[in-house]
Protein backbone atom coordinates (compact mmCIF):
# COMPACT_ATOMS: atom_id res chain seq x y z
CA UNK A 1 0.00 0.00 0.00
CA UNK A 2 1.67 3.56 -1.11
CA UNK A 3 2.35 5.59 1.37
CA UNK A 4 -0.07 8.41 0.82
CA UNK A 5 -3.18 5.70 0.35
CA UNK A 6 -1.90 4.34 3.67
CA UNK A 7 -2.07 7.70 5.92
CA UNK A 8 -5.24 7.89 4.03
CA UNK A 9 -6.79 4.63 5.58
CA UNK A 10 -5.43 4.90 8.71
CA UNK A 11 -4.45 8.35 9.73
CA UNK A 12 -4.25 10.82 10.70
CA UNK A 13 -2.98 9.15 13.98
CA UNK A 14 -1.95 5.98 15.00
CA UNK A 15 -2.10 4.64 18.52
CA UNK A 16 0.96 2.26 19.76
CA UNK A 17 1.32 0.46 22.98
CA UNK A 18 4.57 -0.55 24.03
CA UNK A 19 6.26 1.91 22.30
CA UNK A 20 9.10 2.30 24.41
CA UNK A 21 10.64 -0.74 22.73
CA UNK A 22 11.10 -3.93 20.77
CA UNK A 23 8.15 -4.51 18.24
CA UNK A 24 6.36 -1.33 19.64
CA UNK A 25 9.06 1.27 18.71
CA UNK A 26 9.48 -0.41 15.51
CA UNK A 27 5.80 0.13 14.48
CA UNK A 28 6.15 3.51 15.62
CA UNK A 29 9.30 4.40 13.69
CA UNK A 30 7.31 2.74 10.87
CA UNK A 31 4.40 4.69 11.36
CA UNK A 32 6.08 7.71 11.46
CA UNK A 33 8.14 7.46 7.98
CA UNK A 34 4.80 6.63 6.51
CA UNK A 35 3.66 10.30 8.25
CA UNK A 36 1.05 9.27 10.62
CA UNK A 37 0.96 11.41 14.03
CA UNK A 38 1.20 9.09 16.75
CA UNK A 39 0.23 8.53 20.05
CA UNK A 40 2.83 6.20 22.32
CA UNK A 41 1.90 4.82 25.07
CA UNK A 42 4.41 2.52 27.66
CA UNK A 43 5.36 3.24 31.53
CA UNK A 44 9.11 4.23 30.76
CA UNK A 45 8.48 8.25 30.17
CA UNK A 46 12.36 8.67 29.69
CA UNK A 47 12.25 6.16 26.80
CA UNK A 48 9.40 7.56 25.54
CA UNK A 49 10.53 11.21 25.18
CA UNK A 50 13.24 10.23 23.11
CA UNK A 51 11.74 8.98 20.85
CA UNK A 52 9.39 11.13 20.90
CA UNK A 53 11.87 13.99 19.99
CA UNK A 54 13.47 11.54 17.58
CA UNK A 55 10.55 10.98 15.43
CA UNK A 56 9.29 14.63 15.49
CA UNK A 57 12.61 15.95 14.35
CA UNK A 58 13.22 13.14 11.27
CA UNK A 59 10.12 12.55 10.30
CA UNK A 60 7.78 16.24 10.97
CA UNK A 61 5.50 14.17 12.89
CA UNK A 62 3.27 15.34 15.93
CA UNK A 63 3.78 12.43 18.84
CA UNK A 64 1.57 12.71 21.78
CA UNK A 65 2.86 10.86 24.96
CA UNK A 66 0.53 8.98 26.77
CA UNK A 67 2.83 7.18 29.79
CA UNK A 68 -0.10 4.30 31.21
CA UNK A 69 1.00 1.50 33.46
CA UNK A 70 -1.13 -1.40 31.02
CA UNK A 71 -1.33 -3.71 34.04
CA UNK A 72 -3.53 -1.20 35.86
CA UNK A 73 -7.67 -1.91 35.74
CA UNK A 74 -8.56 1.30 34.01
CA UNK A 75 -5.24 1.70 31.63
CA UNK A 76 -7.61 1.17 28.75
CA UNK A 77 -9.89 4.07 30.04
CA UNK A 78 -6.90 6.34 30.55
CA UNK A 79 -5.74 5.59 27.02
CA UNK A 80 -9.33 6.34 25.29
CA UNK A 81 -9.90 9.54 27.77
CA UNK A 82 -6.03 10.80 26.31
CA UNK A 83 -7.07 10.29 22.70
CA UNK A 84 -10.72 11.33 23.10
CA UNK A 85 -10.00 14.53 20.98
CA UNK A 86 -7.92 12.80 18.00
CA UNK A 87 -8.77 11.28 15.15
CA UNK A 88 -7.31 7.66 15.58
CA UNK A 89 -7.17 5.15 12.54
CA UNK A 90 -5.14 2.72 13.75
CA UNK A 91 -4.69 1.14 16.94
CA UNK A 92 -1.77 -1.11 17.80
CA UNK A 93 -2.18 -3.45 20.97
CA UNK A 94 1.31 -4.43 21.13
CA UNK A 95 2.59 -4.11 24.88
CA UNK A 96 2.65 -7.38 26.65
CA UNK A 97 5.03 -9.68 28.66
CA UNK A 98 5.47 -13.44 29.19
CA UNK A 99 7.83 -15.57 31.94
CA UNK A 100 9.16 -18.78 31.10
CA UNK A 101 9.22 -21.82 33.61
CA UNK A 102 6.76 -24.72 35.67
CA UNK A 103 3.77 -22.86 36.24
CA UNK A 104 3.96 -23.78 39.74
CA UNK A 105 7.33 -21.82 40.01
CA UNK A 106 5.90 -18.86 38.75
CA UNK A 107 5.52 -15.35 40.74
CA UNK A 108 1.48 -15.17 40.46
CA UNK A 109 1.51 -11.04 41.42
CA UNK A 110 3.52 -11.05 38.37
CA UNK A 111 0.96 -14.13 36.45
CA UNK A 112 -2.14 -11.39 37.53
CA UNK A 113 -0.06 -8.38 35.75
CA UNK A 114 0.51 -10.11 33.01
CA UNK A 115 -2.81 -11.15 32.19
CA UNK A 116 -3.82 -7.27 32.70
CA UNK A 117 -1.38 -6.61 30.12
CA UNK A 118 -1.56 -9.22 27.51
CA UNK A 119 -5.62 -9.84 28.14
CA UNK A 120 -7.45 -6.88 29.81
CA UNK A 121 -6.39 -3.93 28.12
CA UNK A 122 -6.70 -5.07 24.79
CA UNK A 123 -9.89 -6.74 25.15
CA UNK A 124 -10.99 -3.18 26.39
CA UNK A 125 -8.55 -1.01 24.36
CA UNK A 126 -10.58 -1.90 21.58
CA UNK A 127 -14.06 -2.06 23.17
CA UNK A 128 -13.44 1.59 23.31
CA UNK A 129 -11.94 2.17 19.83
CA UNK A 130 -14.39 0.16 18.02
CA UNK A 131 -17.39 2.70 17.94
CA UNK A 132 -14.88 5.24 17.16
CA UNK A 133 -13.74 3.63 14.01
CA UNK A 134 -16.76 2.52 13.06
CA UNK A 135 -17.75 6.19 12.86
CA UNK A 136 -14.79 7.07 10.66
CA UNK A 137 -16.10 4.21 8.66
CA UNK A 138 -12.65 2.92 7.68
CA UNK A 139 -8.77 2.28 10.08
CA UNK A 140 -8.02 -1.05 11.31
CA UNK A 141 -6.25 -2.50 14.87
CA UNK A 142 -3.30 -4.86 14.86
CA UNK A 143 -3.01 -6.94 17.93
CA UNK A 144 0.35 -8.15 18.52
CA UNK A 145 0.13 -12.28 20.26
CA UNK A 146 2.65 -15.02 19.63
CA UNK A 147 3.20 -18.23 17.29
CA UNK A 148 2.89 -19.81 21.60
CA UNK A 149 -0.97 -18.57 21.46
CA UNK A 150 -1.34 -20.90 18.66
CA UNK A 151 -0.61 -24.08 21.15
CA UNK A 152 -0.71 -24.83 24.71
CA UNK A 153 3.21 -24.68 25.43
CA UNK A 154 4.45 -26.56 28.10
CA UNK A 155 6.69 -24.54 30.32
CA UNK A 156 5.20 -21.16 28.94
CA UNK A 157 1.75 -22.38 30.17
CA UNK A 158 0.33 -18.85 31.57
CA UNK A 159 1.88 -17.10 28.51
CA UNK A 160 0.93 -19.10 26.14
CA UNK A 161 -2.85 -18.83 27.65
CA UNK A 162 -2.85 -15.54 27.68
CA UNK A 163 -2.01 -15.27 23.88
CA UNK A 164 -4.12 -17.97 23.13
CA UNK A 165 -6.88 -14.92 24.12
CA UNK A 166 -5.45 -12.21 22.14
CA UNK A 167 -6.12 -14.84 19.11
CA UNK A 168 -9.36 -15.56 19.79
CA UNK A 169 -9.93 -11.92 20.29
CA UNK A 170 -8.50 -11.12 17.51
CA UNK A 171 -10.29 -13.68 15.33
CA UNK A 172 -13.59 -12.71 16.29
CA UNK A 173 -13.21 -8.77 15.75
CA UNK A 174 -11.96 -9.80 12.50
CA UNK A 175 -15.23 -11.37 11.57
CA UNK A 176 -17.33 -8.89 13.14
CA UNK A 177 -15.82 -5.95 11.59
CA UNK A 178 -14.46 -7.18 8.19
CA UNK A 179 -17.70 -7.09 6.54
CA UNK A 180 -17.50 -3.31 7.53
CA UNK A 181 -14.53 -2.60 6.02
CA UNK A 182 -12.35 -2.46 9.13
CA UNK A 183 -9.04 -4.40 9.30
CA UNK A 184 -8.03 -6.13 11.47
CA UNK A 185 -4.88 -8.01 12.07
CA UNK A 186 -3.29 -10.42 14.99
CA UNK A 187 0.26 -10.82 14.91
CA UNK A 188 1.59 -13.60 15.99
CA UNK A 189 5.55 -13.38 15.86
CA UNK A 190 8.18 -16.36 16.65
CA UNK A 191 11.75 -15.86 18.12
CA UNK A 192 12.18 -12.07 17.84
CA UNK A 193 15.07 -9.72 19.02
CA UNK A 194 13.95 -7.69 22.09
CA UNK A 195 13.99 -6.80 25.18
CA UNK A 196 11.65 -9.79 26.11
CA UNK A 197 13.78 -13.21 25.68
CA UNK A 198 16.41 -11.51 27.92
CA UNK A 199 13.81 -10.74 31.02
CA UNK A 200 12.73 -14.22 30.29
CA UNK A 201 16.33 -15.51 30.63
CA UNK A 202 17.25 -16.60 27.43
CA UNK A 203 19.69 -15.15 25.28
CA UNK A 204 18.68 -14.23 21.70
CA UNK A 205 22.24 -15.47 20.47
CA UNK A 206 21.12 -18.70 21.49
CA UNK A 207 18.20 -19.14 19.35
CA UNK A 208 17.81 -19.69 15.61
CA UNK A 209 15.58 -17.89 12.74
CA UNK A 210 14.98 -14.54 15.57
CA UNK A 211 13.94 -11.79 13.65
CA UNK A 212 14.69 -8.29 14.11
CA UNK A 213 11.76 -6.09 15.24
CA UNK A 214 11.78 -4.21 12.49
CA UNK A 215 11.34 -6.80 9.86
CA UNK A 216 8.31 -7.96 12.28
CA UNK A 217 6.67 -4.68 12.17
CA UNK A 218 6.88 -3.89 8.25
CA UNK A 219 5.83 -7.28 7.78
CA UNK A 220 2.88 -7.02 9.72
CA UNK A 221 1.96 -3.33 8.40
CA UNK A 222 2.07 -5.02 4.79
CA UNK A 223 -0.05 -7.64 5.69
CA UNK A 224 -2.63 -5.98 7.46
CA UNK A 225 -5.17 -7.07 4.72
CA UNK A 226 -4.28 -10.53 5.42
CA UNK A 227 -6.51 -11.09 8.70
CA UNK A 228 -7.34 -12.48 10.64
CA UNK A 229 -3.74 -13.79 11.99
CA UNK A 230 -0.57 -13.40 10.75
CA UNK A 231 2.94 -15.01 11.63
CA UNK A 232 5.82 -13.11 10.20
CA UNK A 233 8.19 -15.96 9.88
CA UNK A 234 8.07 -18.86 7.29
CA UNK A 235 10.27 -21.03 9.94
CA UNK A 236 7.63 -20.79 12.52
CA UNK A 237 4.67 -21.01 10.38
CA UNK A 238 6.26 -24.24 9.07
CA UNK A 239 7.00 -25.33 12.49
CA UNK A 240 3.57 -24.33 14.45
CA UNK A 241 1.97 -25.96 11.27
CA UNK A 242 3.16 -29.34 11.60
CA UNK A 243 2.76 -29.47 15.45
CA UNK A 244 -0.84 -28.36 15.38
CA UNK A 245 -1.28 -31.36 12.99
CA UNK A 246 0.18 -34.01 15.38
CA UNK A 247 -1.82 -35.68 17.43
CA UNK A 248 -2.11 -33.43 20.30
CA UNK A 249 -1.17 -35.43 23.36
CA UNK A 250 2.21 -35.94 20.83
CA UNK A 251 2.58 -32.40 19.81
CA UNK A 252 2.52 -31.46 23.85
CA UNK A 253 4.79 -34.45 24.76
CA UNK A 254 7.55 -33.41 22.25
CA UNK A 255 7.44 -29.71 23.12
CA UNK A 256 7.54 -30.27 27.23
CA UNK A 257 10.63 -32.71 26.15
CA UNK A 258 12.40 -30.04 24.25
CA UNK A 259 12.25 -27.48 26.54
CA UNK A 260 13.65 -29.79 29.14
CA UNK A 261 16.64 -30.03 27.14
Amino acid sequence: MERDVFRREFGPVALVTGASSGIGRAFAENLAARGLDLVLVARRVARLEELAARLQSECRVRVQLCPVDLALADAAAQILAATAALDVGLVVSNAGFGMKGEHAANDARAMSDMLMVNCHTPMQLTHGFIPRLRRRGRGGIILTSSVEGLIGCPYSGAYAASKAFVVSLGEALWGELAPEGLRVLTLCPGATDTEAPRKQGIDPATLRNVMQPEQVAELALAHIDDGPTYIPSEHYQASFDQLRSLPRQQALAGMARAMKR
